[in-house]
């Protein structure tokens, strides 16, 4: 079965729009730019998508996601056939303190010793042109989905 994750995409309006997000940390992701941030997600399995989508933002970011109006924009599917239920919600939130929390792996490969790094290492805002070349490619759909819901 593939894995299903849940995310917010936070947008603001300033006077274009503009949207939330992290890069992701580990030292594959270090130095890259494009293809190489993300929605804040994370996966779940017992959870509604919602609930997880919060909890998740809360653990990469290090603060609870905004007390603001969430809105379904859809489940997107990668070409590894995960999906991303992803949902949008206006905010202005201040992107200046990232704690995100910590994961293990084995660093150099096949070293033997274990390191870790901050699931997101940066975040930021962005208008939708920039954050289309920097999000991944699994996730560039949410970005038109949160464009018709705005306009629409």
């Amino acid at each position: 079965m593939a894995e299903t994750s849940a995310g917010i995409l936070l947008y603001r309006r300033m006077p274009r729009l503009e949207v939330f997000l992290g890069h992701m940390g580990g030292p594959f992701w270090r130095g890259k730019d494009t293809a190489a941030w993300s929605i804040p997600k994370g996966t779940f399995t017992d959870e509604e998508p919602l609930a997880a989508a919060r909890r998740e933002f809360a653990e990469e970011v290090g603060r609870p996601a905004p007390a603001v109006e969430y809105r379904e924009l859809g489940a997107f599917r990668y070409a590894s056939g995960k999906l991303v239920h992803v949902f949008a919600g206006e905010s202005d939130f201040d992107a200046s303190e990232l704690e995100s929390n910590m994961f293990e792996i084995e660093w150099p490969p096949r070293s033997g010793r274990r390191q870790s790094f901050p699931e997101l290492d940066a975040a930021g805002w962005f208008a939708l042109d920039d954050a289309r070349e920097r999000l991944v490619k699994g996730q560039r759909p949410a970005l038109d989905a949160l464009a018709r819901l705005v306009e629409g």
